[in-house]
């Protein structure tokens, strides 16, 4: 996926093949939803070669995950911009929750997958750093976990660049923050939402702060920040 991934787990006893399980299907994971793959299933779909009820399982749950998000940021998170398909806003988030669902059903009592910066938790404690978007080296935040699910996902482009728009405009988003973390349960949700959330610019923050159970930090583009529901985060 273009990404660093690591894997830690936990337990008195973890079944000594769930890394490799873990790690193989990550690879497949690339392999079906890449847009860059020619053979992947999602370029297939996008040159219409092949139709969604004929894909593979996974490829039918990640597009009803899609249609789900959709619906539930009003058009914020979208497969179609520009009349393109590209799942993949989604898919890192979702294959980062299975892996760790994976290792936990392999005997793992503590989980902590780390896909390119976005995280899925499961046991505790766990500390996460947020990196500082606008001082390099440094940390925002730190998100503390003690025990159950957590996931911690970052939208921004101090790493890649602008590559998140408003795909209303197809413009980056007007007054686009620094950096956007959202904390939830799940790390499909958490990584979905905080993409929509950051596209939304100065609309963000009302629209997390409507979302039950949800925790969020914001570095503004000038160093400022905000937070919603902050009982998780320390500075």
């Amino acid at each position: 996926m273009g990404t660093v991934f690591s894997v830690t787990a936990r337990g008195a006893y973890v079944a000594p093949e769930a890394l490799d399980e873990a790690e193989t299907w990550l690879r497949h994971v690339d392999a079906v939803f890449s847009t860059y793959r020619e053979d992947s299933a999602v370029s297939r779909i996008a040159r219409d070669e092949l139709a969604p009820e004929d894909c593979a399982p996974e490829v039918r749950e990640v597009l009803r995950l899609c249609e789900r998000a959709e619906a539930h940021t009003g058009g914020w998170f979208t497969t179609g911009y520009a009349g393109g398909f590209d799942p993949s806003g989604l898919v890192k988030g979702w294959a980062v929750e299975r892996a760790a669902e994976g290792l936990l059903a392999a005997g793992a009592t503590g989980v902590c997958v780390n896909g390119g910066g976005d995280v899925q938790l499961h046991g505790g404690p766990w500390r996460v750093g947020v990196a500082h978007p606008l001082q390099p080296g440094r940390v925002a935040a730190v998100v503390e976990s003690r025990q159950g699910a957590v996931a911690v996902a970052t939208s921004g482009p101090a790493e890649r660049g602008c590559h998140i728009v408003d795909p209303h405009t197809g413009r980056a988003p007007v007054g686009g923050l620094a950096s956007l973390t959202v904390v939830h349960e799940g790390l499909t949700d958490a990584d979905t939402w905080a993409t929509a959330a950051y596209a939304m610019g100065p609309g963000a923050r009302a629209w997390l702060e409507a979302q039950p159970g949800v925790t969020a930090f914001a570095v503004t583009a000038d160093g400022e920040t905000w937070s919603v529901s902050p009982e998780s985060l320390s500075p």
